[in-house]
């Protein structure tokens, strides 16, 4: 099969996706509003040339969601808190990233420090998601919402 031709996505590159898509549109935001404030004109222009990457990446994302197995329009789908799933991205990624450092470090103190901090974050990760999860701001359990609740959250912030 021509992959150019393909009808759906497949279940794991759709979660990825997602998570693409969620932590990008989380930034999109932080950056967006932190625009106005920054003086520094060589600072401004990189905010600008990041925005502008960002929106992009979205657009040409956000094209593949009709693609997604079992993805359902729906008028007024459950959706996620942009700061809480902003939140959830930012520990998620200190959790991959301790990980990797994990991996790196030869000196047994520095490790015993890492597989700390690396506790505590994924500790904080189940926090943030059961926060996420109570609350409904997080579908976790549900694709179609999950991937509803993307598409709108990355225009909302495509539009800002």
């Amino acid at each position: 099969m021509n992959p150019g031709h393909v009808k759906y996505l497949a279940w794991h590159e759709t979660l990825e996706l997602h998570e693409l898509v969620a932590f990008q549109t989380g930034q999109l935001v932080a950056f967006k509003k932190k625009l106005p404030s920054l003086d520094d004109p060589a600072l401004r222009a990189l905010y600008v040339e990041s925005i502008a990457a960002l929106e992009m990446n979205l657009r040409e994302l956000l094209a593949f969601y009709p693609k997604a197995p079992v993805f359902a329009r729906k008028d007024e789908p459950e959706l996620p808190a942009v700061e809480s799933a902003q939140l959830l991205g930012v520990v998620k990624t200190a959790v991959r990233n301790y990980a990797i450092a994990i991996t790196e470090t030869a000196t047994p103190e520095l490790r015993a420090v890492l597989l700390k901090h690396l506790t505590a974050a994924i500790a904080l990760h189940a926090k943030v998601f059961q926060f996420m999860l109570e609350r409904g701001y997080y579908p976790a359990y549900n694709l179609d919402q999950l991937l509803a609740g993307d598409v709108k959250n990355a225009h909302a912030a495509l539009s800002l």
